[in-house]
């Protein structure tokens, strides 16, 4: 279980640095449960590994979903509400959660935040491109964490890439179903990547400890609640990538990331250039199993490129260490760093580089590389 101490300094955090300025709603929300013990403590029942506030925001979601006329929903633009977050917000919540504070228990004992924030295939796909470039053949992708398996139809996506410098950068098939915008700017001194109108995926592997199918009516109702409820955005774009991903599902393997990343590796054809995907995966492991996963990517005995896209602390710290200016400064937004490592399969250290630093949700690049 969770202190209840650790809950609600993580609800506190989630509120000043990863909600403000992105989502109303939920920094409302995580800024008053942050003060209340009782809503703090339901989260608290949840494993300390999984135990992030959007879990709990989560739960509350899932469950308004199955009360949809409860007033509540006003404030919710998922289920249809048009109030913003004003002193009524807070007391209906705190009701209702405390209300069917079994179900909530019940939920984040048992559920973990799932996500598939499919937007973030739009930061991956640079670097993806890079690695195919450099490989010169069809790529193998396995995503660690991969829950639905999103974010490895980032080959099916169209993508444009809005530009100071170039205007729009359009990239991806001409005829995709789903369209997927980001602000790209080049750093300083850099230029921007040239991106490839398509890359060619031959295979496609998803590895998570509870991989989720789309054609179960609840698991697909527990995705849409991780999604944030004052982003219906997100809800659309989750919708046709789970339309898209029905058509050509990848193959899943259910396990650890660490302990079976060597069996769901073993999917991917030899003769294919092995690419491994990880998008906010690392915060949920443990420092310890980071480590050991960085250290089973370098022991799988092939080469493989590592697509990292996680805070750098969680990721490429842990190949390349040293790198403060990759940590966000004193009262600066929380912010995701892009990059790759590549193991050549004969035991020597990987070769990393730092592409960019971006939006947690996909909305933004910044080109480093």
């Amino acid at each position: 279980m969770t202190s209840l101490e650790l809950v609600r300094s993580s609800l506190l955090r989630f509120a000043e640095v990863e909600a403000a300025g992105v989502s109303p709603l939920y920094e409302h929300l995580a800024l008053k449960a942050a003060d209340d013990p009782e809503v703090a403590g339901l989260l608290a029942a949840a494993p300390e590994e999984f135990g992030h506030p959007t879990l709990l925001l989560a739960a509350a979601h899932r469950l308004l979903q199955a009360e949809p006329f409860h007033e509540l929903s006003n404030y919710y633009p998922s289920l249809g509400g048009t109030y913003g977050a004003d002193e009524r917000t807070w007391p209906l919540f705190r009701d209702f959660v405390l209300q069917r504070a079994d179900k909530v228990r019940a939920i984040v004992t048992t559920r973990t935040t799932q996500t598939n924030e499919v937007r973030r295939a739009a930061l991956l796909f640079p670097a993806v491109a890079a690695v195919a470039k450099r490989a010169g053949s069809p790529l193998g992708l396995l995503e660690v964490g991969t829950s639905a398996g999103l974010l490895l139809g980032l080959d099916q996506y169209g993508y444009r890439y809005q530009t100071q410098q170039a205007g729009q950068l359009v990239s991806g098939p001409p005829k995709a179903l789903l369209g997927l915008h980001c602000a790209l700017e080049a750093a300083p001194g850099v230029e921007l990547p040239k991106l490839p109108k398509t890359v060619k995926v031959a295979a496609k592997v998803g590895l998570d400890r509870a991989p989720v199918d789309l054609t179960d009516e609840d698991a697909y109702a527990w995705l849409e609640a991780c999604v944030w409820a004052d982003q219906p955005e997100r809800l659309r774009y989750f919708g046709v990538a789970a339309t898209v991903q029905r058509k050509s599902p990848p193959v899943f393997v259910e396990g650890d990331a660490v302990d079976d990343l060597a069996k769901a590796a073993a999917l991917v054809p030899a003769e294919l250039p092995l690419v491994v995907i990880t998008s906010t995966l690392m915060p949920y492991l443990p420092e310890a199993r980071r480590e050991e996963f960085v250290a089973a990517l370098g022991a799988l005995g092939r080469p493989v490129w590592w697509v990292s896209h996680e805070a750098y602390a969680a990721g490429l710290a842990h190949v390349l260490p040293g790198r403060d200016d990759l940590v966000p400064g004193e009262g600066e937004p929380a912010f995701g760093v892009l990059g790759t490592a590549h193991w050549d399969g004969t035991g020597a250290p990987p070769a990393v580089s730092v592409l960019a630093k971006t939006g947690l949700h996909g909305q933004r690049l910044v080109w480093l590389a």
